[in-house]
């Protein structure tokens, strides 16, 4: 089968096509005939890195597809279309998923939107809801806003949340964007000092939960849009990772509660009941289009190079997608 993997470390051009073996679903797992995978920034950094959360060689963390074969015990029936995290190997046409990972495709959706929702709407969900602990009618700080996990997490943050949403974004089109999503507020970070917009939002009183994907460069702005007894998750460090005069008083003084989180390197039983537990809340949403999927740009599988170009050029909204035909 044709599969994508990183020749050494290094940027895009280290990505290479190859053939490999078509993988054996073991007991419990089903074969997948991939039909579309999603690039993640889980993926720039597997590229960049010679370590890895993942043991397979291939990239790629999310796909949508048929189920072309199933192992002892899968329940999921073959010829079923379904959507999922995969343990790596998503770059590829064929790649094993855990049955209980599986999620049914909705009729309403193709398999290039299915492929945008495992893993930015799982992250989303997760950290609003199991990690931040969001409750209706609070208020949340979304950070890139026009990512893929932003434009999950706007939605999920009105659709099941009941929440006000603020969000930042770095230009007017993903604004526009967020707003049109649901997001209450949006504030272009390059242009406004984004804690002077939330505090004056607030009521001075800042916000319930930050959902922060920037780390070290936001830090202190984030210190002064939060409530006290306020949430704060890291997600991502875009912004760095390293933060000067780090001052534990500043997190004692507003009772912060102040958590880190990755989802790739979970356990496959965190990730099952992550998995059930969305699919429940979730699921109707979608078919109903309360719910949608954001595909910014589909690339051939063969154009992973341009897929990760893209995605590195920050200039997405939303998910890009690999087409496999």
């Amino acid at each position: 089968m044709k599969a994508i993997t990183v020749k050494q470390p290094g940027g895009a051009e280290q990505l290479q096509v190859g053939e490999h073996e078509k993988p054996i679903p073991k007991d419990g797992e089903l074969l997948i005939k991939v039909k579309a995978a999603a690039v993640n920034r889980t993926d720039i950094v597997t590229r960049k890195s010679s370590s890895s959360y993942l043991t397979n060689p291939i990239l790629g963390v999310e796909v949508a597809g048929i189920v072309e074969k199933a192992g002892a015990g899968a329940k999921t029936a073959v010829g079923t279309r379904v959507m999922g995290l995969v343990n790596g190997g998503g770059y590829a046409e064929y790649v094993s998923m855990p049955d209980d990972r599986a999620m049914v495709i909705p009729e309403n959706l193709s398999f290039e939107e299915a492929a945008a929702i495992p893993e930015v709407f799982l992250t989303a969900y997760q950290t609003l809801f199991w990690i931040g602990q969001l409750r209706a009618g609070e208020t949340v700080l979304i950070h890139a806003g026009g990512s893929g996990v932003g434009t999950a997490a706007i939605q999920l943050a009105k659709q099941i949340g009941q929440a006000n949403v603020i969000t930042t974004a770095g230009s007017k089109e993903k604004l526009e964007f967020c707003r049109s999503l649901g997001a209450d507020v949006c504030i272009n970070y390059k242009e406004q000092n984004f804690d002077e917009e939330v505090l004056m939002a607030t009521k001075n009183q800042g916000v319930d939960l930050i959902l922060d994907f920037i780390g070290a460069s936001y830090w202190n702005k984030n210190l002064a849009s939060i409530k006290v007894d306020g949430r704060w998750v890291l997600i991502g460090i875009l912004g760095g990772a390293a933060i000067e005069k780090f001052n534990l008083m500043d997190v004692m003084s507003k009772r912060i509660q102040l958590t880190g989180t990755l989802l790739t390197p979970r356990s496959d039983e965190y990730k099952t009941a992550l998995t059930t537990d969305f699919s429940s809340k979730a699921m109707e949403l979608f078919r109903t289009n309360k719910l949608r999927p954001i595909v910014d740009h589909v690339f051939l599988l063969d154009d992973v190079q341009q897929a990760h170009e893209h995605m590195e050029s920050n200039k997405n909204i939303g998910k890009i997608i690999l087409k496999v035909d």
